[in-house]
């Protein structure tokens, strides 16, 4: 059956330790106590963000185990890890001699894909150095304007368990997946996948090159449809022929050139395809034109064929993936660089509406003067600010529950410089953006990653960034 095989686990009773806390760790816990399953979590940290995480679990009587993510825990008879977790822990090691398996986030959502009567998503597999989240959500544009209901999971959007688990179920899921999760994905089989590109990266954690390179092979294992590769990098052309794929499979490459039989590439401007045709050495299909990508720079051409491939492998129409690609824009107010003004980058994340978001947005940059609050909606921040205090350099709150960020900056980050704005009104945002560059130097990021929603002071999250960005640029506009 393929991609469409579903694989059942008795989880009443059996024993399972999730390794590490976090973004994957936390949701894969949930979910397997949900279902039966005995769940001890180990965690290396034992800091106040883990013991804020662990004390959440713990009220749901998951077992939590922090300063201790060495040790196998008596009884285990699975280890689902977290991605970056290196493979040569001990606790994996004590696993191995001790016949465990170790499963990744993805292998947990490849097993429960299916179950509880859910139906079984076919998955569109997405990895490369480079990339990946461009394709991705390229790709779930594409199959949204076929009139399909599918979501951009993995590394980005929708948490790929949330995605597998939601009660109406979805007609294809376009997935990103890391090197880190194939590795720990041994019984993931796509419908179709692609490599987009082959460097070097996270070597440290792989070892070599051929390793790493040997993980994102993984994607392509029992592929049904089609195994998509970039005929410039012939690195992931060899990956395709090392596979072990479904009989009937086919290599499909994508190229910025004139594309042979098999292939999607460019020709006068127009994205072909002459892959997916009834006659592929005599026809070719136009998709679309190099301007309907935006923007239309080679690398995101690069991006928008791959995508074109794997939609055109699930049937996709042409017409659909010209109106895809049409649609497709970055997310505004998500981690989206406004302007640089004296050496200090503004950037624009009003769609981290809540702790989870905010989190990631506060994890991409090293030293931060961080603009927060707004509605709480119940969320509570110590976990958040004890996870980012090394890396501000100062805070500025506004808002309607902006003393509870405040309280936590009290508690674990209490030299950090605090600005707190007394107002609620929407003009507050430049005031904001004016005592953040106060606080802010050469080098630095003020970054808007407010934790809260935002209706105490704007409609929504779109008007709050908007406000954001106003604010950097009549700055910029006086400095001129």
């Amino acid at each position: 059956m393929g991609s469409q095989e579903v694989s059942t686990v008795d989880w009443q009773g059996k024993h399972v330790t999730v390794a590490g806390l976090g973004v994957s760790g936390i949701p894969a816990a949930r979910a397997l106590h949900r279902r039966g399953a005995v769940v001890t979590v180990v965690n290396d940290g034992d800091d106040d963000r883990s013991r804020a995480q662990a004390a959440e679990l713990e009220a749901h009587g998951i077992t939590v185990r922090l300063g201790d993510g060495a040790t196998l825990p008596p009884s285990t008879e699975l280890v689902v890890t977290a991605p970056g977790w290196q493979p040569d822990k001990p606790l994996f090691l004590a696993a191995a001699e001790a016949g465990v398996p170790v499963w990744g986030d993805v292998e947990l959502a490849w097993r429960l894909r299916g179950t509880d009567g859910r139906p079984a998503a076919p998955w569109l597999a997405v990895t490369g150095t480079n990339g990946k989240t461009t394709t991705v959500r390229m790709l779930a544009s594409i199959l949204e304007a076929a009139g399909l209901r599918t979501a951009a999971v993995g590394n980005i959007g929708v948490s790929l368990l949330d995605a597998v688990l939601d009660e109406e179920g979805y007609d294809v899921l376009a997935v990103e997946l890391s090197s880190y999760q194939l590795h720990w994905a041994p019984s993931l089989r796509a419908h179709s996948a692609a490599v987009l590109n082959l460097a070097p990266d996270h070597l440290d954690w792989h070892g070599s090159m051929e390793a790493y390179a040997a993980d994102k092979g993984r994607v392509y294992e029992g592929n049904t449809v089609a195994c998509v590769y970039n005929a410039a990098d012939p690195a992931t052309e060899d990956l395709v022929r090392g596979a072990d794929v479904v009989e009937g499979c086919r290599a499909i490459g994508f190229t910025l050139g004139a594309p042979g039989p098999s292939q999607l590439g460019v020709v006068d401007d127009i994205l072909v395809d002459r892959a997916f045709v009834p006659d592929r050495q005599k026809q070719a299909q136009e998709l679309a034109e190099v301007a309907d990508v935006n923007p239309p720079a080679p690398h995101n051409i690069a991006n928008a064929l791959a995508a074109a491939a794997l939609a055109r492998a699930f049937g996709v129409a042409p017409a659909a993936v010209r109106d895809g690609l049409r649609a497709f824009r970055q997310d505004a107010h998500r981690i989206e660089h406004v302007a640089d003004l004296d050496s200090v980058a503004y950037v624009d994340d009003s769609k981290a509406t809540n702790t989870h978001a905010a989190e990631a947005s506060l994890a991409a940059y090293d030293s931060i003067v961080w603009i927060a609050g707004g509605l709480a909606k119940g969320a509570t921040f110590d976990a958040l600010v004890a996870g980012a205090a090394e890396r501000l350099r100062g805070v500025v709150l506004m808002g309607a529950d902006r003393a509870l960020i405040r309280e936590a900056l009290e508690r674990h980050a209490p030299k950090v410089p605090v600005v707190d704005l007394d107002r609620t009104d929407t003009g507050a945002m430049s005031e904001a953006v004016a005592r953040a560059a106060e606080l802010a130097g050469p080098g630095d990021t003020v970054l808007l990653a407010p934790a809260c929603a935002s209706m105490d002071m704007f409609v929504n999250y779109n008007k709050r960034g908007e406000a954001f960005a106003e604010a950097v640029r009549a700055r910029a506009d006086e400095s001129a």
